[in-house]
């Protein structure tokens, strides 16, 4: 079992950048590979960025590859998504996820979300 609790949402300007964090609970959170989703308004939930355990591989949307940058700190327990040149579009809640399965669906383990929201 893993609790996940999402931090640093927030309101930005276009072009800005915002970066969130994801505090993950219990003693093995390295063994987990890591994901960020997000969901807007009207929309399904989509596929943001993941990286498995050791962080030695990444895998990002088309949509934000270039401009997003997921990272993790095992002896932390948190797994971070720096977000560059953000666009409107962007707007939307961001959720972090852990499963076992490197991939890009059906997660296990779902944060409650944080809000970001990219004004034009």
């Amino acid at each position: 079992q893993v609790q996940l609790v999402e931090f640093g949402g927030g309101l930005v300007q276009a072009g800005g950048s915002l970066r969130l964090s994801c505090a993950a609970s219990g003693r093995t959170f390295s063994v987990y590979v890591m994901g960020w989703f997000r969901q807007a308004p009207g929309k399904e939930r989509e596929f943001v960025a993941a990286i498995n355990w050791s962080g030695s591989s990444t895998d990002y949307a088309d949509s934000v590859k270039g401009r997003f940058t997921i990272s993790r700190d095992n002896a932390k327990n948190t797994v971070n998504l720096q977000m560059d040149s953000l666009k409107p579009e962007d707007t939307a809640v961001y959720y972090c996820a852990a499963d076992r399965t490197y991939g890009r669906g059906d997660y296990d383990y779902w944060g409650r979300g944080t809000q970001v929201t990219v004004s034009s």
